[in-house]
């Protein structure tokens, strides 16, 4: 008995404690995502906590970063309280209902926050599928059913995301636009400061473009995967990029596959924090800056440069390498291969000390050929490539031309053309 009264205390009380630490949660995560970037501001209103639920409003504010302009979006939302966890299910005011209507006249989006006292989130967005017609300009869109989630864990550091989108079509009398099957998975997990590590997938089944009096343009098989994971025990971090395309179709020819790879290794974490970081500001400073003090901007941006050119200086000096190890392009004429490399080799603690500038010992490769058919085939390229050619920046290999570069001592040799390069930084 005294067991099932505990059990049954426990039951009557977790609804009541779970709200409570729902709406603390909430607040903490609206100030932290408000301090965290400048571009969008969330603002609660109105939270009406009860036994078993609650419900609120709210605004996002965005931001445009190149005008400062503000838009602002207006929010609802209703929490229902569990044992261990809440569910939010947010939705626009009810204002907008009869213009939600008209776009989602059956079945309306759906966005939802389920958290768990451990300090796990679940975030899903189901949004139907659409079909809108203009029949006054004969425009259309149409958008089959989409659904994204992410799994928030470890008290906010590590995420699991998932979008699945199987595509739009947009038409007009002049255009077409398709998209076809989008996917995108990406796990993270948080380093330190602003440095997270993880891997991610996305994927594009096809892509068309289509306009009047103009080549088509089609995509198919776009893929992106990429890794970024520790290096030296945790000291740095690397990072390893693919991009494949299988078929590119430009006015009913079609060629492939494409390659592209990019990878970087080495870079220092800790400055490499302060120098995401410092960027950071010196974005919040220039959108703050309309009606701000001017004087005080400008301070602070020279501060945040500062703090730039300094973790600049500690990444060079920590040694790093990044670049493109293998680029592989079809074309109806032959494939355009490359490489383009950079290193910076790490320094004693002497040489750092000596250190005046970031690139001073910044040393690389550069390795492009092309078949020489396509430059005949166009004459814009064959007018840019043929002076090169003349200097001797470009050579003729049979039936290829090529480019070959090495970087040293802040100069560039171009097939053993010296070009001096300025000092960076």
């Amino acid at each position: 008995m005294v067991a099932g009264a505990a059990v049954l205390a426990v039951g009557v009380v977790a609804p009541w404690a779970v709200g409570y630490v729902t709406e603390q949660q909430w607040q903490s995560v609206t100030t932290e995502v408000n301090q965290a970037q400048p571009l969008f501001q969330l603002e609660t209103r109105d939270y009406n906590r009860g036994y078993l639920g609650a419900d609120f409003t709210g605004t996002i504010s965005v931001q445009n970063p190149d005008t400062g302009e503000e838009h602002e979006f207006e929010y609802q939302a209703r929490v229902s309280h569990g044992v261990t966890g809440s569910l939010l299910d947010f939705s626009p005011p009810d204002e907008l209902g009869s213009d939600v209507d008209k776009i989602f006249p059956d079945e309306k989006p759906k966005l939802t926050l389920e958290t768990r006292l451990w300090g796990t989130a679940i975030v899903e967005l189901s949004v139907p599928a659409i079909s809108v017609i203009n029949e006054e300009t004969g425009e259309s869109f149409d958008m089959s059913e989409s659904y994204s989630r992410a799994e928030i864990s470890d008290n906010g550091s590590h995420a699991d995301i998932v979008m699945l989108w199987p595509g739009a079509v947009i038409r007009a009398p002049d255009l077409r636009i398709s998209i076809e099957d989008f996917r995108f998975e990406q796990t993270m997990e948080h380093l330190t400061g602003g440095v997270w590590l993880g891997d991610g997938d996305m994927s594009l089944s096809g892509f068309e473009l289509a306009a009047r009096d103009e080549p088509s343009l089609r995509f198919d098989d776009l893929a992106i995967r990429s890794e970024t994971f520790t290096e030296d025990d945790g000291e740095s971090i690397g990072s390893e990029t693919l991009m494949t395309l299988e078929t590119l179709t430009a006015d009913d020819e079609s060629f492939g596959p494409h390659r592209m790879e990019f990878v970087f290794s080495g870079l220092d974490v800790q400055n490499w924090n302060n120098l995401t970081e410092a960027l950071t500001e010196m974005q919040t400073a220039a959108l703050t800056a309309p009606g701000g003090d001017s004087r005080a901007v400008m301070q602070q941006q020279m501060e945040s440069m500062s703090r730039i050119n300094q973790a600049l200086l500690g990444l060079a000096g920590e040694g790093f390498s990044f670049g493109f190890p293998k680029l592989s392009f079809a074309t109806p004429y032959g494939p355009i291969d490359g490489e383009i490399m950079v290193q910076h080799p790490s320094l004693s603690d002497e040489e750092k000390d000596q250190m005046m500038m970031v690139m001073q010992r910044l040393t690389g490769n550069l390795d492009l050929s092309m078949p020489l058919a396509l430059v005949e085939q166009y004459p814009e390229l064959g007018m840019q490539v043929a002076p090169l050619i003349k200097q001797g920046m470009v050579v003729q290999e049979g039936d290829r031309v090529r480019v070959q570069g090495k970087l040293e001592d802040l100069a560039l040799d171009i097939n053993g053309n010296l070009i001096p390069l300025p000092p960076l930084f």
